[in-house]
């Protein structure tokens, strides 16, 4: 490798990982034109690519990182999110099964953009298994999705509900309690609390919840409704 070339990928790099990306696709384009030898060229055009919404352009740079690096994980996974967006369902779960099975990298390895959109796509895959009251598999998928992104306050969220229909109204008023933690801003959570406290006979701390909520949103009606409720029964 020439330095001429050693300093474009350096440059490429930096502009990169720094989110620079209109800076970084015209080193990476230029790259990629004269040496096709780099894997990782190839996968940060295509995460480029993706996030401008070019999906076909970055499903090909992906496919061409893994025909010089079949071992690409990271590409792989960037791959399968890609051909879910493209509706090929089949080839992500195609993709994603193999990167999953030859692989021993930990979550935390993972490019940011790959763990955030398969936490999505598990997300997703939870939401069908709810919508059709399959709980189980569903608390199943949001615990995978958050494995991989544990700061996903809204799968969080999902998550407890779940575990609240499913009768496991503890467990469920721990995960909203980790969500109030991480976001105590997050609204939906704190509702969703009170209902629960509620339900387990805990009408004080559900009512704090509920105020605390109209502090921020004074015209949420479900909490003046449910404070309305709590007021009627004593």
């Amino acid at each position: 490798m020439d330095d001429r070339l050693r300093q474009l990928m350096h440059l490429a790099r930096e502009h990169y990982e720094s989110h620079e990306y209109d800076k970084a696709e015209p080193l990476l384009l230029q790259i990629v034109r004269e040496h096709r030898g780099f894997a990782d060229m190839f996968n940060m055009l295509g995460v480029i690519h993706h996030g401008q919404g070019r999906f076909t352009q970055a499903q090909e740079m992906f496919e061409d990182a893994l025909k010089i690096n079949p071992g690409y994980t990271e590409a792989a996974l960037n791959l399968a999110v890609t051909y879910n967006d493209l509706g090929k369902y089949k080839e992500a779960r195609e993709v994603y099964a193999q990167a999953i099975a030859t692989t021993c990298a930990q979550p935390s390895k993972l490019d940011p953009f790959a763990r955030g959109k398969i936490a999505n796509m598990h997300a997703r895959t939870a939401d069908a298994y709810t919508g059709v009251g399959m709980f189980e598999e569903a608390a199943r998928e949001y615990r995978k999705a958050l494995d991989l992104c544990p700061t996903f306050i809204d799968i969080r969220t999902k998550l407890a509900s779940t575990l609240r229909d499913m009768g496991d109204k503890e467990a469920a008023v721990q995960e909203y309690l980790q969500v109030k933690q991480q976001s105590p801003q997050y609204l939906p959570a704190r509702v969703n609390l009170g209902v629960t406290l509620y339900s387990l006979g805990r009408a004080e701390e559900a009512r704090r919840e509920w105020e605390a909520v109209l502090v921020d949103e004074p015209a949420n009606k479900s909490c003046r409704m449910y404070l309305d409720i709590l007021k009627a029964g004593t």
